[in-house]
């Protein structure tokens, strides 16, 4: 007996290494909130690794990259011949031609899996402190238990199944279909009664649990048939309302202004109930969400002249399509204030640019305060206008010390004779198509003016719920139930709502159904890694858009990486690959 159980815990100890990898699981104090000593210092430091690697679960790199470029919203060539293939990982998952072997796949699983032992060593300590009578501790617990239903959810997302793991020292147990519903709605329910309400959209909160609740009831279709047409239960619907309704009622409300909901200051915008809190003070809090898509011509934070773009990820045209279908001869950035913010503000006299090129435009520029200067928000177009630095790679300024402000010159793709950068809606897998410039590009969220590089110190928190995402869950529950008045009504105070800037509000609308719904949450969400969700719900993921023809219905699922599957060889039927892969 003794051996057998030594083999046992053997197996699980290599299934540990080879599946979850080796990790640290000291992680730097998030902010002030998680702070303290004694007792609140067990809370702080049990909590702080699962919610610090997030971070890591939603880089570019990781679970933000798969989900947007899975998806028809955004594409990433090899730029140039020369940036971003990377093995071409990013090509094949937007093709959904992906094998067991790709990396962004297999990343992104070893950080949500990371994040989810995380969770379980968290929940072992609190627990013993909680039994001690520690309420903190008793609280924290519960944001963790929040904390590995989300992260599950992702897994099941992703890949089809999620892991019941209920001791570090256990194997995990592999949950698919309604098996897998049935735990994480055991665990979210066990905790949405008695969970915080005020730690603040940086931690779990009774409103968070409600908003991946009412998730879990509208996805319940696609998980418990992943690869069939989704069969949407009126009691589940009946859920999605319950919950988004409670959420709507109470404290939160629509941001007027769209882009303040990614800004500097977006922690306190009443409008976040989830999200990645970064105060601007660690390195791991980072900007790639907004640094990915971005000229890496442009500096965006000329205070800061290390800050730039990537020239990564662009709007498929498919995408910008679907704004043009919905607003005809008015362009959608006077139709739509969620569509685009101008703020870099050039002279009327500066604007043509007829004869003025590179060579002759060494006066073409005009003043800022550097830290008066933003770039524009939303999709980027056209010639875009930035600071400039001479050949020292000090930035231009003016005589009174203010920054100069010119086209900016595309030097990654022009060559010898230089042009300026230009944004064409144009972006495919050609080699005229992959070059620097093309692609609409996304600028959602505001370069930071606390990070000093492309990449850290950010205190612009990475929004992950929010109740535009409620509403329209309400709407789509409401729609599916039959209710389409109650469905039109959510969509147009969402709509609606965005009035900061009155002659960019969009109109109501006077009609709904799902394809008018599914265009109206791209309008809302782009940029925020739900589109291929939203996709395979409402039975567009199959579809032909710009560099992508595979219809085949088991590409809703990623595949389980091959280490996955290799580190669990010993153990047999356990870790079993997905179909079509």
């Amino acid at each position: 007996m003794k051996n057998i159980e030594l083999n046992r815990i053997l197996l699980v100890a290599v299934f540990l290494l080879t599946f979850f990898g080796c990790t640290s699981l000291d992680e730097e104090i998030l902010d002030e909130s998680l702070t303290g000593s004694g007792q609140a210092e067990v809370v702080s430091g049990s909590i702080a690794p699962a919610y610090g690697m997030l971070r890591q679960v939603w880089l570019h790199t990781n679970n933000f990259g798969l989900q947007e470029i899975a998806s028809d919203e955004a594409i990433l060539p090899n730029r140039g011949g020369k940036d971003w293939y990377d093995g071409g990982k990013y090509i094949a998952v937007h093709q959904h031609l992906m094998t067991p072997s790709n990396a962004l796949v297999g990343d992104t699983w070893t950080q949500i899996t990371l994040c989810l032992f995380r969770t379980v060593i968290a929940q072992e300590k609190l627990k013993v402190e909680a039994a001690k009578g520690n309420t903190a501790a008793a609280g924290a617990l519960n944001e963790m238990i929040a904390m590995n239903a989300y992260l599950n959810m992702m897994a099941l997302d992703n890949w089809g199944l999620i892991f019941k793991k209920e001791r570090s020292d256990a194997m995990s147990e592999i949950l698919r279909g309604q098996a897998a519903i049935d735990y994480l709605e055991s665990q979210l329910l066990s905790v949405v009664d008695v969970i915080g309400t005020n730690n603040g959209p940086g931690r779990f909160t009774q409103d968070a649990v409600r908003a991946l609740l009412a998730r879990l009831y509208l996805n319940a279709a696609v998980y418990r048939d992943p690869y069939g047409t989704p069969n949407f239960k009126k009691e589940d619907m009946d859920k999605v309302i319950q919950y988004t309704s409670s959420i709507i009622s109470g404290a939160h409300t629509l941001s007027p202004e769209y882009f303040a909901l990614f800004n500097d200051n977006n922690n306190s915008n009443s409008e976040l109930i989830f999200s990645l809190d970064q105060k601007g003070l660690l390195q791991t809090e980072h900007q790639r969400w907004a640094y990915w898509s971005i000229s890496g011509d442009q500096v965006p934070r000329p205070e800061f002249p290390n800050t730039r773009g990537t020239d990564a990820a662009a709007a498929t045209p498919d995408f910008i399509q679907t704004w043009a279908d919905a607003y005809g001869s008015i362009d959608q950035a006077e139709a739509d204030a969620r569509f685009y913010q101008k703020n870099t503000i050039v002279p009327e006299n500066l604007k043509d640019l007829t004869g003025v090129n590179p060579t002759n435009d060494a006066d073409h520029y005009y003043c800022v305060k550097a830290t008066n200067f933003e770039i524009d928000r939303g999709f980027i177009r056209g010639i875009i206008w930035g600071p400039r630095k001479d050949a020292k790679g000090n930035i231009l300024t003016c005589s009174d010390g203010t920054v100069r402000i010119y086209p900016v010159i595309n030097k990654r793709t022009s060559g010898a004779n230089l042009s300026y950068v230009n944004h064409t809606l144009q972006v495919d897998f050609t080699t005229e198509g992959s070059l620097h410039n093309t692609g609409y590009r996304f600028s959602k969220y505001q370069f930071s003016h606390t990070a000093n590089d492309c990449c850290s110190y950010s205190s612009v928190d990475l929004v992950l719920v929010r109740l535009g995402e409620i509403y329209l869950m309400r709407a789509e529950a409401k729609l599916r139930n039959g209710d389409n008045a109650g469905a039109l009504e959510d969509i147009n105070t969402l709509r609606t709502s965005r009035n900061a800037r009155p002659a960019q509000t969009p109109k109501a609308l006077t009609s709904i159904d799902l394809d008018i719904l599914f265009r109206e949450s791209g309008f809302e969400l782009y940029w925020e890694g739900l589109r291929r969700n939203y996709q395979i719900r409402f039975g567009k993921y199959e579809g032909t858009w710009t560099g992508k023809n595979d219809k085949d219905v088991h590409k809703r699922l990623f595949p389980i990486p091959q280490k996955a599957i290799d580190g669990a060889s010993n153990l047999e039927g356990y870790m079993v690959q997905n179909q079509g892969y």
